[in-house]
């Protein structure tokens, strides 16, 4: 049985989904103004593992992923660089989407845009004044009153007596030092980007996008609400507030966070100099699979420590073994053994740490390589390395590559080590590498 931890609860749960056979997902999507950086990618390949371990528990997922295509960063972005915000969404939108193709993710369901849903969110706004849940101020700007909801910090277990009602925050961003009341529409000059509702020309705050996004399209309770922890509070505090109001009924069952990802050890930022894309990393020679296997080597709810040596290592280890099952045998019949204990772990709250474990226990068992090509066709489908793509794919070597294996290996065998180690240099150019084993030597392709 799939058991996940659970930020309302704060512990490990077994995962009992409102649909026996079918699970309602929403995982909150990129802010779409720059490139997405590596923290964000963890937390979209959390979700796409989480997304992948339940269809291999054999549900019927619907996965819903917005694009926030309308907040005070977009704007100032698109001011900054004197285009209009559609064009930057654009933009930086097919960008978000090529990142997720290279690091293998599963397509989502639906991925609604928040200027689609402006109506919605207006008519969902009125409910809440009309329940009493919101006020509209002089300027035109509409209010959730957090006072008017009981359990306003639930989910971040707030100390009731830090809550301040009746002062009021208009930016979407704020810490736990500054509980006030949140924005649900924001009054605007007519000049802004904007649209017309009863209470004037203005937009939609971010939190009341996901709450109407989610429900729209999943219900007024699903089973699984996903992002990163630094969305806990206030986003998450929020739509719950805002969603449990207009509705009465739960909003989500399991709130699922994963963490932050530290580069050398500090909080990734761009005055630190240490703000990488997956842009970035590719530009310095690295798959971006190979960010995907670093990623799969800490649990999702422990910090991860990014140094480029670790990159290098995940690298080193995922070229590996590319290159171990290139010699496998069709496959068939699988290690059934191992695909119970690789499931057992990745079903422990997505224990994908061990998981990887047990895959290379079972790369190194007595096991034929045709049962192994099965079972680790298998795992892939929940670590979506695309494995598949090297499965049996054994590397025809050029005559002329393996002539310079041979004269390398007569120089070494005469002690000409300097002379061998320029025709190793000459084979790598070549787009290969040599190992040495107690057997002989042995080619392999470079794999970028």
């Amino acid at each position: 049985m799939l058991k996940l931890y659970n930020s309302f609860s704060r512990k490990i749960e077994d995962f009992q989904p409102i649909n026996a056979s079918h699970v309602g997902m929403y995982t909150c999507g990129p802010t779409v103004y720059d490139f997405m950086h590596i923290g964000n990618l963890r937390t979209f390949t959390f979700s796409d593992i989480l997304h992948r371990t339940l269809k291999s528990n054999g549900y019927e997922v619907k996965l819903v992923e917005n694009i926030t295509d309308i907040d005070d960063k977009i704007i100032s972005r698109a001011k900054e660089r004197r285009i209009t915000t559609a064009e930057l969404v654009d933009e930086y939108t097919k960008y978000f989407q090529e990142d997720i193709l290279k690091l293998n993710m599963l397509s989502v369901s639906v991925q609604p845009k928040a200027t689609e849903h402006i109506g919605k969110m207006i008519k969902f706004i009125e409910e809440l004044i009309k329940k009493g849940y919101a006020y509209v101020t002089e300027d035109g700007s509409v209010y959730f009153d957090i006072s008017k909801f009981s359990d306003y910090g639930k989910l971040s277990q707030l100390d009731k007596r830090s809550i301040q009602t009746g002062t009021r925050i208009l930016s979407d961003e704020y810490t736990k030092d500054n509980v006030q009341d949140f924005a649900l529409w924001k009054s605007e000059e007519k000049t802004e980007v904007g649209w017309d509702s009863p209470w004037g020309w203005g937009r939609p705050g971010w939190h009341i996008e996901c709450s109407v996004m989610s429900q729209e399209y999943l219900g007024d309770t699903f089973d699984i609400h996903a992002g990163g922890i630094d969305l806990l509070f206030p986003h998450h505090e929020n739509e719950i507030a805002q969603s449990e109001g207009r509705t009465g009924k739960k909003f989500v069952n399991y709130f699922v966070h994963g963490e932050h990802i530290l580069v050398d050890g500090e909080k990734m930022s761009k005055s630190l100099n240490n703000f990488f894309t997956l842009k970035d990393l590719e530009e310095k020679g690295f798959d971006p699979l190979a960010l995907k296997y670093l990623f799969l080597t800490a649990h999702y709810r422990d910090k991860l420590n990014f140094t480029w040596k670790s990159l290098e290592a995940a690298q080193n280890t995922l070229n590996n073994l590319r290159e171990i099952i290139r010699d496998w045998d069709e496959p068939k019949i699988g290690c059934s053994d191992f695909e119970t204990r690789f499931m057992e772990s990745i079903n422990n709250d997505l224990n994908a740490p061990q998981a990887l474990a047990i895959l290379w226990g079972m790369i190194r068992s007595d096991y034929p390589t045709s049962a192994k090509a099965k079972t680790i066709l298998e795992m892939d489908e929940v670590l979506g390395l695309k494995l598949e793509d090297y499965l049996g794919k054994k590397i025809e070597v050029p005559e002329e590559v393996m002539h310079l294996v041979r004269k390398r290996e007569q120089a070494r065998n005469t002690g000409d080590f300097k002379g061998a180690d320029k025709l190793r240099k000459q084979v790598k150019k070549m787009g290969y590498q040599i190992e040495d084993t107690p057997s002989g030597p042995k080619v392999k392709s470079v794999v970028n």
